[in-house]
């Protein structure tokens, strides 16, 4: 059965002056390591040391304030990945910083070519990405992690949206697990037909041949992110459901050119991006 993390359940726990941590996805609550993710909130100038091990790999994505990670700038722009056993600072700038720290063990399970990751901080930020349009609904899409982005397979991400009114197609995804976190807004999950409804810092855990889908039932967007560990993956259509399309619209999330074109493709088909 998915797994539902509500923000009004979580209890943070203090690691260090100004330093406040959520553990939304554990072994205890997923019953396995395929990713860890936390929730990390900084007062003002605090620092969080990131060290991974030797085999594990991860991404950072701020929900708001801004700092730095290993003199890279980090803000709600930039999604951060991070390299086999990377280790460095986060330092919180002049505001609260709010992070999701995803880490991913044995990341050579699900990309048995991580060694050729590249070992730097790579840094995408999603606002110059393109944005993709359903091809049968209103759906919007940018892509937040890619083989070309991060440089793995290990996982990929992604920002959808959905407008008032919009429903997905019902599916479910074979050869790997995801989440969603929910950035703003409220919307309905159906799962295997149950509709559960989702807020902001609320977390949706899928694990395989699960049947899923969304409707935004509120009067303002249902925006979340989407992670699946490992990247690649199935996508399988329930009975009478339209095959999920992204059509290109031209620009970014703020009307310009965007930094890459992306074509025409369904759901799971990764290649090239």
């Amino acid at each position: 059965m998915p797994v539902i993390v509500r923000n009004a359940d979580q209890n943070s726990s203090q690691v260090a002056p100004g330093c406040d941590v959520v553990a939304l996805v554990t072994p205890d609550v997923i019953g396995n390591d395929q990713i860890l993710l936390e929730r990390v909130a900084l007062a003002a100038g605090v620092t969080y040391e990131i060290a991974l091990d030797p085999k594990m790999v991860g991404w950072v994505q701020a929900l708001s304030g801004d700092g730095t990670l290993a003199d890279a700038e980090i803000t709600p722009n930039m999604v951060t990945y991070l390299p086999l056993g990377f280790s460095g600072s986060v330092v919180a700038g002049d505001n609260e910083t709010v992070l999701l720290m995803a880490r991913v063990p044995d990341a050579a399970r699900f990309d048995p070519e991580i060694a050729d990751m590249p070992g730097e901080l790579r840094q995408v930020d999603w606002t110059r990405e393109p944005v993709l349009e359903s091809e049968h609904d209103a759906r919007k899409r940018i892509y937040m992690a890619t083989p070309s982005l991060a440089g793995t397979h290990a996982f990929k991400g992604e920002m959808i949206s959905y407008p008032p009114g919009t429903a997905a197609p019902e599916h479910h995804h074979v050869g790997a697990e995801h989440f969603q976190y929910v950035i703003s807004g409220r919307g309905t999950a159906l799962l295997d037909g149950t509709g559960h409804v989702l807020e902001a810092g609320d977390l949706l855990y899928n694990y395989e041949h699960e049947p899923h889908a969304f409707i935004n039932q509120s009067d303002e967007e249902f925006v979340f992110v989407e992670f699946f560990v490992p990247g690649p993956c199935e996508t399988i259509w329930s009975p009478g459901a339209n095959v999920c399309a992204w059509l290109p619209t031209g620009v970014d999330s703020a009307g310009r050119a965007p930094s890459r074109e992306i074509g025409y493709h369904v759901h799971g088909q990764d290649d090239g991006l």
